[in-house]
């Protein structure tokens, strides 16, 4: 068996007497391609530093490698838009000269000159290494995206080993560079996505609290309002009331005051139960007034048919009793309508406790599928005839204050876009009767 030739195991020939030299420069060779394989693998494990860091460490390892006077690092215009820095150019030292746009002392006209050139896409394809002088592409999926360039001072002289560092360098760089600027892209997308997020939950418990806040607001308001309607109510009554109740006092007075001078018998007897008659009015007009100022109905009353029963109160106990009735399936009403409807009942229950001298009244709230009805019906002796003739005078504007009440009530359903009608009550006296809808036109479009 031929023993194995030395040459193939150190690809020196030994019988050569320039076997030794050439051990010691392949030793050396090998030596400067293992550090500047490892200043490689240093540059390229800071890619998650983001591109910056990336390819500072690139450039300065390229120049420690080579012991380089000058490195220049460029992209293409166009190619890569989302890695940075796009220049870079180390001088001695490893003094940057150069960062993107960032310029410092002027460059020598052969690296501007490179630069310009790389950044054009004017050079070629393929590396070019003299004697001091390397130029390697950057290459990406078959394309030349930029370039490295470097110069050496006279001491350093550049050989193919240092061309194929510099080649690894290059394509290692040009994947660590898309890298990074997926990394980075990736970071500000989740950033961005946190900060939606955070945004978002922030936002969602705002419009909570406020969604919370506006409910208690509405709430609030609401039963101010209804309040509102009823302390109202309750002021009209007594206003009118007292001047009922002044005008019979005085009546009863002037009365007695007749008995006291000379007059029959027979016509001071029936004087004196006149104004028997008027004081009793009175005296059940101011109960039914301060039995009903006194009996707010209570801060839990919010609903309509609650309101409406509360107005009942008001004509009682003895004047007029008061039942109420409720129909269909109750619909949210608008404050507007609530208050009307209110007053419209107040109204009707008035008339027929002080005008119509009724014992008995219904009042019913009827909801269908558009609209609310309510009505009031009494025992009374008003005449719904006469009534209805007073509200077409109303119409031409020719009625005098003393039927302004009845005016008033169809002006309310009138404006709501509903209708007040006045007809015999099948209890005998008149029923006054208000349909109004449950939304206007305005809000049925929206």
């Amino acid at each position: 068996m031929n023993a194995p030739d030395l040459s193939t195991l150190t690809g020196l020939r030994s019988g050569k007497p320039t076997f030794y030299p050439q051990y010691r420069g392949a030793a050396e060779r090998l030596e400067r391609v293992v550090h500047a394989l490892e200043l490689i693998s240093r540059a390229l494990v800071r890619t998650v530093e983001g591109p910056e860091t990336l390819i500072c460490a690139v450039a300065e390892a390229a120049r420690a490698h080579l012991d380089a006077q000058w490195v220049a690092f460029a992209l293409a215009d166009g190619m890569l838009p989302d890695a940075g820095p796009r220049r870079l150019v180390l001088g001695p030292d490893a003094t940057p000269f150069l960062v993107d746009n960032v310029e410092g002392p002027p460059l020598p006209d052969e690296v501007v000159t490179c630069l310009a050139d790389i950044r054009s896409a004017r050079t070629g394809g393929a590396p070019v290494i003299d004697t001091h002088h390397a130029f390697v592409p950057i290459v990406l999926e078959g394309g030349v995206v930029g370039a490295f360039a470097a110069w050496t001072a006279e001491h350093r002289t550049l050989d193919t080993t240092d061309g194929a560092v510099l080649s690894i360098l290059a394509s290692q760089t040009a994947v660590a560079l898309q890298n990074s600027a997926l990394y980075q892209r990736g970071q500000l997308l989740l950033e961005r996505a946190e900060h939606a997020y955070s945004e978002a939950r922030r936002t969602a418990s705002d419009l909570a609290v406020r969604n919370a806040e506006l409910e208690a607001t509405q709430r609030q308001l609401g039963a101010a309002h209804r309040h509102q309607v009823l302390d109202e109510e309750r002021h009209r009554i007594a206003r009118e009331l007292h001047d009922s109740v002044t005008q019979a006092v005085l009546s009863a007075g002037m009365q007695i005051e007749v008995c006291r001078s000379g007059v029959p018998d027979e016509e001071r007897s029936e004087r004196l139960d006149l104004a028997k008659e008027l004081t009793r009015r009175a005296v059940e007009q101011l109960r039914s007034a301060i039995y009903a100022l006194n009996h707010s109905g209570g801060s839990d009353r919010t609903s309509l048919p609650e309101m409406l029963e509360q107005l009942g109160v008001v004509h009682m106990p003895d004047e007029l009793a008061v039942t109420v009735r409720v129909g269909g399936t109750p619909a949210e009403l608008s404050g507007e309508r609530e208050h009307a409807l209110l007053r419209i009942a107040g109204e009707a229950l008035f008339n027929a406790a002080v005008h119509a001298n009724a014992t008995r009244a219904v009042l019913r709230l009827t909801y269908s599928a558009d609209s609310v009805l309510l009505s009031v019906a009494d025992d009374g002796n008003g005449d719904p005839k006469r009534m209805r003739l007073m509200l077409r005078m109303a119409a031409n504007n020719d009625l005098d204050g003393r039927h302004r009440g009845l005016a008033n009530m169809q002006a309310r359903a009138v404006e709501l876009g509903g209708t007040l009608d006045v007809a015999r009550a099948r209890i005998g006296g008149v029923r006054v009767a208000a349909r109004i809808p449950l939304h206007s036109d305005s809000e049925v479009d929206r």
